[in-house]
């Protein structure tokens, strides 16, 4: 279906899917079967990458399409237009009716359900950062309802939205930075419904990981590249048939390439950690991997490489502040209905303070990464604005999952209630580099 180019149109783009999702009685939420589980992953295996797809190129771009920046505007308006309003409540009835109620399950498996993968590639979600002219979702690119997007999935569950957004992460990077052969050949496989897991792979496994300093090196050769080096913590990382890898070009610095799993030298290797487990994080092992000059993603420019970083840390921030917010929204009604020497405890002041702190907490979150976000989707310098963002939200957002095991006590221990699982995911947020693009 192609899209008008009306104000509206994302938005009636968003109803028709949803109204779709409403009569998937057959994409219920059953186990897989037990064939295709991943729970060998726990003990730990190397293997190569999903291998059956073939990228080839569906029609010739004489120039790469791209989306145009919004307009700015006069006044600084917090409120979501019309439209974003309607793409965030369509995503907050996903989160809450299928990915809050396979969140144990997935934690527990190590894997998200294939048909709740299937359910969110149904939502059109990868959509929104493609343009229209390649099937995407409108003319014009908001950072802003990417951060809605992301922040309203992780209300559910946050290693689930993770993994519904990691594709997205590849079709938004193709569609900024990727040139006109690299758009003809990889977009339209991703964005069909049938599209395959696609993963962006920053995350190094060393100590405080400097993604501007990589240890994956790359060397150019008369042919192309050659790539090695290991990739942590990457999401869909033994079910994705692409990656978008970073790695230190010889001569050049950080740079993006294009990297298929069928490619000789890359195996994948199971990563089960602390939090995102229903992400199935894995590693990448590149081992003299062979790419084409086609490979190379936004020419090596450092400010291609820049604005990934922040528009991932952005993304971070926003699946921050919806864990956060549901962790309250979990709290509230549980300290009014929890009754202690004679009263619901939320009549304590030490109680009603925390939840208190936690709703300015969350607020000014949110608005520190909406202001970073709004400066990215008006192409105005944001790095600043995101390393603030980042910084409050990686700390707050530990806090505010600490304070929320503590204010259930015992219960906040055992995995009969969330917060203990929302407390591990929360603790990513500090260190997590790529996996997520606004």
């Amino acid at each position: 279906m192609r899209l008008t180019r009306d104000a509206m149109g994302l938005g009636l783009r968003v109803l028709n899917r949803i109204a779709g999702l409403q009569s998937m009685d057959r994409l219920g939420l059953r186990k897989p079967a037990e064939s295709v589980i991943y729970g060998a992953s726990r003990a730990g295996f190397a293997t190569s990458g999903a291998a059956s797809r073939v990228f080839r190129s569906t029609r010739a771009l004489l120039q790469p399409a791209r989306q145009d920046p919004q307009r700015r505007g006069e006044l600084f308006d917090l409120e979501p237009s019309p439209e974003q309003s309607m793409l965030r409540e369509a995503c907050l009835d996903f989160a809450r009716e299928q990915l809050r109620p396979a969140a144990l399950q997935a934690d527990t498996d190590l894997q998200i359900p294939a048909a709740l993968r299937d359910a969110s590639g149904e939502l059109g979600l990868h959509l929104l950062g493609v343009p229209e002219h390649l099937g995407g979702a409108g003319p014009e690119r908001s950072v802003i309802s990417g951060a809605l997007v992301a922040e309203a999935l992780a209300q559910g569950d946050l290693g689930l939205a993770l993994a519904c957004l990691a594709p997205s992460a590849v079709c938004t990077a193709l569609a900024l930075w990727g040139d006109a052969g690299q758009q003809s050949t990889y977009l339209p496989a991703l964005i069909g419904p049938q599209g395959p897991a696609a993963a962006l792979a920053v995350q190094e496994p060393a100590a405080l990981f400097d993604p501007f300093r990589l240890a994956t090196g790359a060397r150019r050769t008369p042919d192309g590249y050659v790539l090695d080096g290991i990739k942590s913590m990457v999401p869909l990382a033994a079910q994705a048939e692409l990656f978008i890898v970073a790695a230190h070009l010889e001569g050049r610095g950080p740079a993006l390439f294009l990297v298929e799993s069928s490619n000789p030298g890359l195996a994948v290797q199971a990563e089960p950690a602390m939090g995102l487990r229903a992400a199935a994080t894995g590693r990448l092992l590149l081992d003299k991997l062979r790419l084409p000059l086609t490979a190379l993603v936004g020419q090596a420019q450092a400010q291609v490489y820049a604005d990934c970083i922040c528009l991932s840390r952005l993304g971070w921030c926003a699946l921050a502040i919806g864990t956060a917010q549901a962790a309250l929204d979990y709290l509230v009604p549980y300290a009014n209905q929890r009754i202690a020497f004679g009263e619901p405890i939320s009549h304590r002041q030490s109680v009603a303070f925390a939840l208190a702190t936690m709703a300015i907490d969350i607020e000014s979150m949110r608005l520190l990464t909406w202001r970073a976000a709004s400066c990215a989707e008006q192409a105005l310098p944001f790095a600043e604005a995101t390393a603030l963002a980042r910084r409050l939200c990686a700390e707050q957002g530990m806090r505010i999952g600490s304070d929320a095991v503590q204010l259930l006590g015992g219960h906040g221990f055992v995995k009969e209630h969330p917060v203990e699982r929302w407390y591990r995911d929360l603790r990513a947020v500090g260190f997590m580099e790529g996996a997520v693009l606004l």
